[in-house]
């Protein structure tokens, strides 16, 4: 009888190659979400001595601490500051607009990427179609001030008007009474201390409303001064 040839081991298809690479990584990244998700540094360490070992690597810790009984929260003083600068921007402006709100003053918080904006109704703080705060309201606006001081943090003062065109010896349009009201708070800030360097001030008019200028409510809405802090990049 012949003898049967024997049979070649046949290589394994291109694909399966990239699909076992695949699977390890998935399994990595599922051991680092489970050790992530425990908080815990007996099994974080754990975790990354399996992972190195998978790979072929040596495993090393100078210092190992093995906390048993207890989480540890991660809670590092050098994370994420940026995220911790805008937390503390936060709390000041949540700080200032409930000082607002006991003084009768309208205001709220946006937010917009870069920067955060503190909107104050203007109808309490000036005389309508004057740039002279109220005497009443310039100690308010120091107390705003020093709160946004210690932030340390760039700040432009816009100004804004409703439609309701303006026609004075002094200001000729509310282009002009914007940008007015925007310098006096501006030199507010500088008399409370603010390093001038880090001020800037605008005039907006009516050309950027926030409401529809139709209703009574609405053009209030938009007679306001926006106090922008510009966020660290």
């Amino acid at each position: 009888m012949a003898r049967k040839k024997k049979e070649e081991c046949k290589a394994p298809p291109a694909w399966l190659t990239s699909f076992g690479d695949l699977m390890s990584l998935l399994l990595t990244f599922f051991i680092l979400l489970y050790s992530m998700s425990t908080i815990s540094l007996e099994k974080f360490y754990q975790a990354i001595k399996g992972i190195i070992q998978a790979f072929g690597g040596h495993y090393v810790i100078h210092e190992e601490r093995v906390i048993q009984g207890k989480r540890i929260p991660l809670d590092f003083p050098d994370m994420y500051p940026k995220m911790k600068t805008r937390r503390a921007i936060e709390q000041k402006l949540q700080e200032i607009h409930q000082m607002l709100k006991k003084m009768g003053v309208k205001s709220e918080i946006a937010k917009y990427g870069t920067s955060i904006r503190l909107r104050i109704n203007t109808d309490k703080l000036f005389p309508p179609g004057s740039d002279k705060p109220y005497k009443e309201t310039i100690p308010l606006i120091m107390e705003m001030c020093k709160k946004l001081k210690e932030l340390e943090l760039p700040i432009t003062i816009e100004g804004h008007t409703d439609n309701i065109p303006i026609h004075s010896k002094i200001f000729p349009s509310n282009w002009e009474l914007s940008a007015a009201r925007a310098v006096s708070v501006l030199r507010l800030f500088i008399q409370c201390g603010y390093d001038p360097r880090k001020l800037s001030a605008a005039g907006c008019g009516p050309y950027r409303p926030i409401a529809p200028n139709t209703t009574p409510e609405g053009r209030a809405k938009n007679r306001r001064i926006e106090i922008v802090i510009h966020l660290p990049g």
